[in-house]
């Protein structure tokens, strides 16, 4: 890279040290560039630097002040927001706001972090975690978080995106914190009110593309490339000509998060589509700049991916040739559990059978490893031998499995309330990181729709269109909620009430209960992912998880019939029956229970999980 990055401090952009405000630009492409502040209706000329930079130091830009920068090109001029822009009070088409991060003073000095395998996340989007629908009305929250028993929160993209609404993937700000939300101030005070409560915080950031709306960045330079392309327009300029300053670009956003707003992890958005043919993959690139602010800071940042790959090359250590990410979102266990509990395959969905597909993604992470996929027409994938279960995060719905869906529904309107506690379990005893999706741990109904708010009528049209021909393959019928309408995205919001109603609230004590099991069992509590052997009783559609560490031993019976199944247990006498997600308590009939003194039958109740413990030190 021909410019370092200092991984103390953040250099692009606009940034305020001893009163002055140091800019740095990246705008090879252009004749001149000048600073055009609101407030004071003048003009300043940047310095042009080595390598296609631009720079000034100047007392006159204040923090609060907005400013553009003024691009000549071919005697053309065109005024611009700034693409390292913290902040656009005025939206994607508006002029920058000047901010200084060091002015909002933390109070976590003492928080060094939880470790990734200590992680229960519980994703969320900002805009329908609340009513309000800003980052300060996540605080209130994080109470209810903390007697759920989550350990991390995970925030989709917050980088300023057009309108009032949008799940965050069509950000063309990198820096800058949506403004709706409250701003980066906002963000900083949210991550240090996690902390001073124990909760680790993780980002998710877009690295693959940037969104079509308000998206100026090629009246800088060569931020794209047309050597390839992703499904949603041109693919970032990684390692084509002038890649190097883009490179740096996005090294010091990611630097930033973690070091300016005492972010804990990044979750990378579909990393598959991060194009790079370079000797130095930009992730790899990433990993050694995050491991440099890791040892001056001396605490542990990760990197979470989400990769359609199956590769293990990603979650490799750079040292064995891999891109030295932490840990990745593992999507096949979602499908196999999804197919298990009776989803139809259609879509990604066909790929997977179920029951034996499951076991599998227990046993292996990866359920396709090097074997023939059917919806590719290829083979697919390698095995991951050698990485510990804390490199993968499983759950059974996020944003996109819910969202991605035509009608957005959740598991809370998909699926019964006995099904909802056996999804919970059997992400829960399972040797990974488990993932949560807001509402889901009392059973919300609302749906979870994809809404945007563009202002180019061509432009949601188009996306109105693709939306039809994802669903194409998924067999869907009925009427597609239109993503531009207002009404869309308030019925993504979250019913907060339906904890007061005893339904909801048997399934939220049966979460709280699941999770302190999985926080409380040593077994459990290890991610030693080859400790576990995993037996499948086809007929009665029973799986049967096996799992030990040192002398303690737990045995999970996970029922997804809709009937009661009769399993052979011959030495019940020396296993105690620890949690029933069929206990009345939770809303259950009956309990799972021996069939008689004498006998050594199970009656396991339909679409439930039983867990048994033997603890023998």
């Amino acid at each position: 890279m021909v410019r370092a990055i200092d991984v103390s401090q953040r250099t692009i952009g606009v940034n305020f040290r001893r009163g002055k405000a140091d800019i740095l630009l990246w705008a090879p492409m252009v004749d001149q560039v000048r600073l055009k502040i609101q407030e004071l209706v003048l003009h300043i000329d940047l310095v042009r630097e080595p390598y296609g930079y631009w720079s000034l130091q100047t007392d006159l830009l204040q923090p609060g002040h907005q400013y553009w920068f003024e691009l000549t090109k071919d005697d053309e001029i065109v005024y611009r927001p700034d693409p390292a822009s913290l902040k656009q009070p005025r939206g994607v088409h508006g002029p920058s706001a000047a901010v200084d991060l060091a002015q909002f003073s933390f109070t976590d000095q003492e928080w060094l972090g939880i470790p990734i395998s200590s992680y229960i996340i519980y994703e969320l989007h900002v805009g329908t975690f609340t009513t309000a629908g800003d980052l300060s009305a996540i605080i209130n929250k994080l109470d209810h978080l903390l007697e759920l028993g989550i350990t991390a929160i995970e925030i989709m993209p917050v980088a300023t995106f057009p309108g009032e609404r949008n799940w965050g993937y069509d950000g063309v700000f990198p820096f800058s914190v949506q403004s709706g939300y409250g701003g980066p101030l906002a963000l900083q005070k949210l991550v240090d009110a996690c902390h001073q409560k124990g909760l680790s915080v993780i980002l998710d950031v877009v690295y693959n593309h940037l969104g079509p709306e308000g998206n100026y960045f090629e009246d800088y330079g060569p931020y794209f490339t047309t050597k390839y392309q992703t499904p949603w327009g041109k693919a970032i300029n990684f390692d084509d000509a002038y890649s190097d300053g883009v490179r740096h670009f996005f090294m010091e956003n990611a630097l930033m998060w973690l070091r300016d707003f005492h972010v804990d992890a990044l979750r990378l958005d579909a990393v598959h589509a991060i194009k790079d043919l370079s000797a130095q993959h930009v992730l790899t690139e990433l990993s050694q700049q995050v491991q440099l602010l890791n040892k001056r800071q001396a605490q542990q940042h990760y990197l979470i991916i989400e990769c359609d790959l199956n590769d293990p090359k990603f979650i490799a250590p750079i040292e064995d040739n891999g891109f030295g990410m932490d840990a990745q979102w593992t999507d096949e266990f979602h499908h196999a559990l999804r197919v298990a509990a009776g989803q139809e395959r259609s879509g990604y969905y066909a790929d997977f059978n179920g029951l034996s597909h499951l076991a599998k993604a227990y046993c292996d992470a990866y359920v396709y490893d090097g074997g023939y996929s059917e919806e590719r027409k290829k083979t697919f994938g390698k095995k991951a031998t050698g990485h510990p279960g804390s490199q993968f995060v499983v759950f059974s719905q996020n944003h996109d499995q819910i969202g991605n869906r035509m009608l957005g529904e959740r598991s809370g309107t998909l699926y019964s309330q006995s099904m909802q506690k056996l999804l919970l379990g059997a992400v829960m005893v399972s040797p990974f990181v488990p993932l949560l999706f807001m509402g889901e741990e009392w059973g919300e109904t609302n749906p979870f729709l994809y809404f945007v708010d563009h202002s180019d009528p061509d432009l949601i049209e188009a996306i109105r269109k693709g939306r039809a021909e994802e669903f194409a393959a998924f067999q869907f019928s009925g009427t597609i909620p239109d993503p531009a309408d207002e009404v869309t995205f308030l019925q993504s919001k979250l019913q907060w009430e339906l904890l007061q109603q005893q339904q909801h609230e048997q399934v939220f004590r049966f979460y709280k209960d699941m999770i302190h099991f999985r926080k409380s069992n040593p077994v459990l509590q290890s991610l030693e992912r080859h400790q576990l052997k995993v037996e499948e009783l086809t007929e009665q559609n029973v799986l049967l998880l096996y799992r030990w560490q040192g002398g303690h031993k737990i045995l999970c019976f996970l029922n997804f019939s809709r009937d009661l199944a009769e399993v052979q247990f011959s030495d019940h006498r020396h296993w105690q029956l620890s949690l029933d997600s069929a206990d009345p308590q939770y809303g259950g009939k009956n309990v799972s229970r021996i069939k008689a003194a004498d006998e050594d039958i199970l009656l396991l109740q339909p679409e439930s999980i039983l867990i048994c413990t033997n603890h023998h030190v």
